[in-house]
């Protein structure tokens, strides 16, 4: 088949313009060793990819013994190329999520932690500046990570979202950092960000990375019309869903994969109707000669609310099969056919 060339994307209303596949790298030190995680990284800038997404906390699972080691890989690689071929994204790690190895807590998103945080990241990343910050979670109250319903007695103190941004905005006049974006965010947070950034002269969100696949497409139950309204674009994780929509999982329940071999990643994905979903769009795919991991990928790269598609890979072969995908375009009638399965299982995997 022959190769499509990559379509580049401008994120938010002058953002950077990035590749609409970039490579998450969140398997680096953990999975993947440097050797091979470097090997992916060459890859993906010959295939065109300019975009690399990483974090704080990577590798996953979050451990203390590995902490950081995903950023300083990249940062090894990073120091060897031409730094304005590259759009590099990392995130700061929210509180309450047990972390306690980030920072004491991490304690908040205030400004002596976003400030710590992005300077630990330049180390390990040997750059002087990072294009895309990211706030990798709230930390107000919200359903995330495969909770679903929002939940008012659990409110807490937080940070206000105007002082997060205002941290932000120091260390884009310093330079460190040139745009800012959110992470695993809901409708009203993304028009807070936006409106308190129009309010007060401060940095706008350039893009919010959520997970959107064939198994959780909540962002389309309102903030799709946020993010076109306000021009914030999607950079879509998670796109084969941990692996279900690879079909690895119908053959064998026990496959070696990251649900598997890290039981704490399951609760998005054990929910009643994540395996019959699963299977309809296996069948569907194969109905059209095309593999589940195909369909799956194939649906993400070129639909309209998609900024940008993040695949991740713990092997260099995994990476070229996704990477492949880019040169296929989804046969004609089919995207008919997977709204009918969505309606029939509406996100199982929220």
């Amino acid at each position: 088949m022959a190769q499509h060339p990559m379509e580049y994307r401008v994120l938010g209303r002058s953002g950077p313009q990035v590749s609409a596949v970039c490579l998450g790298t969140m398997t680096f030190g953990q999975q993947t060793g440097e050797s091979d995680a470097h090997a992916q990284l060459d890859l993906a800038l010959e295939r065109g990819i300019n975009f690399i997404d990483t974090a704080e906390m990577y590798p996953v699972p979050a451990r203390a013994e590995t902490s950081g080691e995903t950023e300083r890989i990249v940062g090894n690689w990073l120091v060897r190329q031409q730094r304005e071929r590259v759009v590099l994204a990392t995130k700061v790690a929210g509180p309450a999520r047990s972390l306690q190895w980030i920072r004491g807590g991490p304690l908040a998103l205030d400004r002596a932690n976003i400030r710590e945080a992005v300077e630990g990241s330049l180390r390990r990343l040997r750059t002087d500046y990072i294009d895309l910050y990211q706030l990798h979670w709230p930390e107000r109250n919200q359903p995330m990570f495969g909770q679903w319903q929002y939940d008012p007695d659990k409110e807490r103190e937080c940070t206000p979202i105007r002082a997060q941004l205002e941290a932000l905005a120091e260390l884009v006049a310093e330079g460190k950092i040139r745009h800012v974006g959110v992470s695993n965010e809901h409708a009203w947070g993304v028009m807070e960000f936006v409106r308190l950034a129009e309010a007060h002269g401060l940095p706008r969100v350039v893009s919010t990375q959520n997970a959107y696949n064939l198994l959780n497409r909540v962002f389309e139950y309102g903030l799709a019309e946020v993010c076109h309204r306000e021009s914030v674009g999607l950079l879509a994780y998670s796109p084969l869903a941990f692996g279900h929509l690879t079909g690895k999982y119908l053959a064998d329940a026990a496959a070696t994969g990251r649900l598997t071999l890290f039981e704490q990643f399951g609760q998005r994905y054990t929910k009643p109707n994540v395996i019959p979903a699963a299977q309809a769009y296996a069948e569907l795919a194969r109905q059209h000669g095309l593999t589940p991991t195909q369909l799956a990928l194939a649906f993400l790269y070129r639909r309209r609310c998609v900024a940008s598609t993040i695949i991740g890979a713990s092997t260099l072969a995994q990476l070229q099969e996704n990477l492949a995908v880019w040169d296929g375009l989804l046969p004609a009638g089919l995207a008919e056919a997977i709204d009918a399965i969505h309606l029939r299982f509406t996100n199982p995997a929220p």
